[in-house]
């Protein structure tokens, strides 16, 4: 009775409770196999409200599946919107992520998200070990599955010995100083040191098939030949001193050219002769040239 007096109220002032929902919020199957998400909603929108459904990957790409009373072109053939809900057949690991119904009508919106999942078990990663490295070095191991769904987490090894997420709480790990990932797959050692050397190799999981495990690699950490730095120093100032040498006895014995040497020469101006008249007039009259 109180509930039909509420109804009664809302209706009366004309308020209204636009709602959607689903009984599907979340949905895990299997590659390959079918998936209905179910969008509900109140009866405030009225008799033909306006639905559509909107789909974003895992990147976050987002794109319309349902628009304007029909599917879209892209998905056409695998989806089919129904009242109360969309159905995808077939389902491939790209159509994991989330759907979301919208509605619209008598001035009024709503709408629900549903998370799917499509199941995919781990394939074997992808590692990359490096097999040499010298001391004190930052060294980055790196382990990737790229067809699990949902997502791989990783687990490394070492000598056949799994390594714990925190080594400084393992007495015999205690003096291992790498930092490892489980959910990106990364094993990287700030600062490695000879011991650790070693066979690694890494695993992926996700609780939807076996285990998967990469390939063994053996990493050798070396100490920096500072021997060979050095007698690489003293190979090339023998060098350089042996080439000085060269060119100073070649200068000496006179295989090399000589630089010319530049002498100024004197310039010569001569005074046209001309005739100033007699000396006996007291005139000057100009007999020679000049040198400057």
């Amino acid at each position: 009775m109180l509930f039909v007096l509420m109804c009664l109220c809302l209706h009366a002032t004309g308020l209204h409770a636009f709602s959607a929902s689903s009984s599907t919020m979340t949905l895990m199957v299997k590659e390959g196999s079918g998936a209905d998400m179910k969008c509900d909603y109140s009866a405030d929108f009225g008799a033909s409200p306006r639905v559509e459904w909107k789909f974003k990957d895992l990147k976050g790409s987002q794109s319309f599946i349902f628009f304007d009373g029909k599917i879209t072109a892209q998905y056409q053939g695998r989806f089919t919107q129904y009242a109360g809900g969309l159905r995808v057949e077939k389902t491939t690991r790209k159509d994991t992520g989330d759907y979301t119904c919208e509605v619209s009508g008598n001035g009024g919106y709503a709408d629900v998200t549903i998370k799917l999942t499509v199941i995919v078990p781990p394939s074997v990663p992808v590692s990359r070990i490096p097999t040499s490295v010298t001391t004190g070095r930052n060294v980055l191991l790196t382990c990737f599955d790229k067809d699990g769904s949902p997502p791989s987490t990783y687990r490394w090894y070492k000598d056949g010995t799994p390594l714990p997420e925190d080594p400084s709480k393992f007495p015999a790990f205690k003096n291992m100083t790498y930092k490892m990932n489980a959910q990106n797959g990364n094993l990287e050692f700030p600062s490695v040191a000879k011991t650790d050397s070693g066979k690694y190799f890494c695993e992926a999981s996700n609780g939807q098939g076996p285990i998967q495990r990469g390939e063994t690699v053996f990493m050798e950490v070396k100490d920096v030949n500072t021997g060979g730095i050095i007698a690489g120093v003293i190979v090339a100032l023998l060098a350089i001193a042996l080439l000085c040498f060269g060119l100073w006895y070649a200068n000496k014995k006179g295989y090399l050219p000589k630089m010319s040497e530049s002498k100024q020469k004197s310039a010569v101006y001569t005074q046209p002769r001309q005739d100033y008249g007699d000396e006996d007039d007291g005139e000057f009259k100009q007999k020679s040239s000049f040198v400057v």
